[in-house]
């Protein structure tokens, strides 16, 4: 609905909110970005990192330009394309950012309409890279994989399954009133880096999905989407709504320390733009929005001239590259690789940054 703001009403409240703002200043320096411009128009295609890195050197922080609280960070304000950003200080002269109201560069207060635009919103991260990376299964646990939902059996004995073809299902017969359900095939065990014998769960590859058109034991279930051959054996689990990836950049709040666990598509170093997973999850603190920093583990070897040995020194980690988290379970998380200055290996170190 729109709504029309008179510009004193609008004054009144910014002045109040000015006068009675009891944030602190911050505990360290925000420093500016180079060349930082004194503002910023707002287009397609950006995003909340993105536009935090052009004014700060550590984009993390954007939460503490804009002075949010824990619950502004997963629900940050919402920015669209034509929206004109303000670099500007506080009464401290701390560096903060804000909103120009709409045809009024210069940020002064004017009557304004307010619309919602329907999904325009400037997104964390970019979502065309990690859109199948939320709606899918990416993740079990042992339990899911050993007495989950799975296909028994098949319409007319087929070997494979596509869309409109009916299959037999057990273990969903406690989910009645679940309508749909992803399938997917568990893979290779996920296993810590630490000890490289700790399951952290099975990686799960996503088949399609399925419509359970009659509970029991077998329940009737209808393919209605397929990504790979579906067959007998392969497992479901109930659709649920992805995970809005909408929360603001920010540092852990508490000393965060994981591993590089893996790198999709089965390669073995990663770089910008790629998708890693960590051994650490929600249970160990890590939240969709938090921002590492990637150190690399370096050792050397040398010989030892006076007991002609090789030996292997540790040497300093050293950081070279950043993500962002965008999904997490209890002891995983998926992350998206910000920048790099080299490639991302398996154990690599990640800390708060």
């Amino acid at each position: 609905m729109t709504r029309i703001i008179s510009a004193l009403l609008l004054a009144l409240a910014a002045s109040f909110v000015q006068a009675a703002d009891p944030t602190p200043a911050p505990a360290t320096p925000i420093l500016i970005a180079e060349n930082a411009p004194e503002r910023h128009i707002v287009v397609p295609g950006d995003t909340l990192w993105g536009i935090s890195a052009k004014f700060l050197k550590e984009p993390w922080r954007w939460p503490e330009v804009w002075r949010m609280n824990s619950e502004q960070i997963k629900n940050p304000h919402r920015i669209y394309p034509g929206d004109v950003i303000i670099l500007d200080r506080d009464a401290s002269g701390n560096p903060m950012l804000r909103l120009a109201s709409k045809g009024n560069s210069n940020g002064k207060l004017q009557p304004k309409i307010y619309s919602e635009p329907v999904n325009q919103t400037i997104p964390s991260i970019p979502p065309n890279v990690i859109e199948p990376f939320v709606s899918e299964p990416l993740i079990v646990d042992d339990i899911s994989v050993n007495n989950g939902a799975r296909i028994v059996a098949m319409q007319e004995e087929r070997v494979f399954l596509g869309p409109g073809d009916k299959a037999f299902v057990v273990g969903a017969s406690d989910r009645p009133n679940q309508e749909l359900w992803q399938i997917y095939r568990p893979g290779k065990p996920l296993l810590d880096p630490e000890d490289n014998k700790t399951v952290l769960g099975y990686e799960a590859f996503y088949l399609g999905t399925a419509k359970q058109q009659q509970p029991g034991e077998p329940g009737v279930f209808e393919i209605r989407t397929f990504k790979q051959e579906i067959g007998r054996g392969d497992r479901l689990l109930p659709a649920n709504p992805p995970q809005l990836v909408n929360y603001a950049p920010h540092k852990p709040d508490t000393a965060i320390e994981a591993r590089v666990a893996s790198v999709y598509g089965g390669v073995g170093a990663a770089g910008r733009g790629s998708i890693i997973t960590l051994n650490r999850g929600t249970s160990n603190g890590i939240e969709v929005g938090h921002v590492l920093a990637i150190y690399r583990n370096r050792s050397d070897t040398f010989r030892n001239y006076e007991t002609d040995a090789k030996e292997t020194v540790d040497l300093p980690n050293e950081r070279f590259g950043l993500v962002f988290v965008f999904r997490t379970f209890a002891r995983v998380s998926y992350a998206l690789v910000l920048n790099s200055n080299g490639s991302v290996n398996l154990n690599d170190l990640l800390r708060n940054p």
